[in-house]
């Protein structure tokens, strides 16, 4: 059976789509599927064993639709997205069945249940959503020293962005116990730079900045290598709920109750309880940014004291 999934365009959005894609599966267990997107979300899932072909729409309009009249036949399309072009490329398809995920009509809970009661209505199933799952991961090799992750950066804007000198705070303070690495993408080259700068103030020389310095492979290998993780709401944090790293999620404009890590026994979500939160706005429409600002190093080392982490 041929099966056209066109995937989420985040990167964290497309991992949280993986239980959905694995509901999917095991309904139409002799599936060849093709997937369509984003280059990001593209990378991070074209591991999936019945992924067959892969195309990316990070293209123009007139690109993108030759492209689809261009792949031929299919039995069934699902689309995780629900915008305009998506629409227009479910109408281009040539599909058997074509679904679409609607965001108004799936509105409500986690954003993994949201994609997979999609699925569920689209094949009539009543499953439960697993655990995010990433396939074919490259493994690292493992130093002596167990090690952080720090992700300073989130795509969606800079009100979801905890402040550099405080993500270096922490960093330094656990550097005793943790071996450092900054990830993040090109956008938050600069960022990263700041906390470096700050970690060789303090003297801290067992750090290393990867930020955009990695592939998503590179990202997903890395990531999976990791003992703790303190990031914002961002693609990454979704990865490490793939591995069960321990994580603390920061959390300002956005709703955790939706978009939080699921799944992740050893996940704690840090935020402030403020009226104007959550606001969902990429820059914060009062200018003081208090669901971020009001968040200091020592509320982050206070919740790791907590988590359990094996010594």
């Amino acid at each position: 059976m041929k099966v056209l999934i066109e995937l989420p365009t985040w990167l964290g959005d497309a991992v949280m789509a993986t239980p959905a894609i694995e509901n999917l599966e095991k309904h139409f267990d002799d599936a060849e599927i093709t997937l369509i997107g984003s280059s990001i979300a593209i990378e991070a899932i074209k591991g999936h064993p019945k992924v067959f072909k892969t195309y990316i729409l990070d293209k123009t309009f007139k690109d993108t639709f030759q492209l689809i009249t261009d792949l031929g036949e299919f039995d069934a399309f699902f689309s995780f997205r629900s915008s305009l072009r998506s629409k227009l490329i479910k109408f281009c398809v040539s599909s058997k069945s074509k679904f679409q995920f609607d965001k108004k009509k799936y509105a409500k809970g986690h954003q993994v249940e949201k994609y997979n009661n999609f699925i569920n209505d689209c094949v009539n199933s009543h499953s439960s959503p697993g655990k995010l799952i990433l396939h074919n991961v490259r493994k690292i090799k493992s130093g002596k020293n167990k090690i952080l992750g720090i992700n300073p950066g989130a795509s969606y804007g800079d009100a979801k962005r905890w402040y550099p000198d405080e993500f270096a705070n922490v960093a330094s303070a656990l550097s005793i116990k943790y071996d450092i690495v900054i990830f993040g993408g090109p956008s938050e080259k600069d960022i990263a730079g700041d906390i470096e700068k700050t970690l060789i103030e303090k003297g801290v020389t067992n750090y290393q900045n990867l930020a955009a310095h990695t592939s998503i492979s590179e990202l997903m290998s890395h990531i999976s290598n990791l003992d703790l993780f303190i990031t914002g709401d961002s693609g990454s944090m979704h990865l490490a709920a793939c591995f069960q790293i321990p994580t603390v999620s920061i959390f300002g404009p956005t709703k955790d109750n939706e978009t939080s890590q699921w799944m992740n026994k050893s996940s704690f979500v840090l935020k402030k309880t403020l009226d104007c939160q959550p606001c969902m706005k990429r820059s914060c429409p009062l200018k003081h940014h208090n669901c971020m600002k009001l968040i200091k190093a020592k509320n982050v080392l206070n919740v790791i004291d907590g988590l359990s982490l094996s010594q």
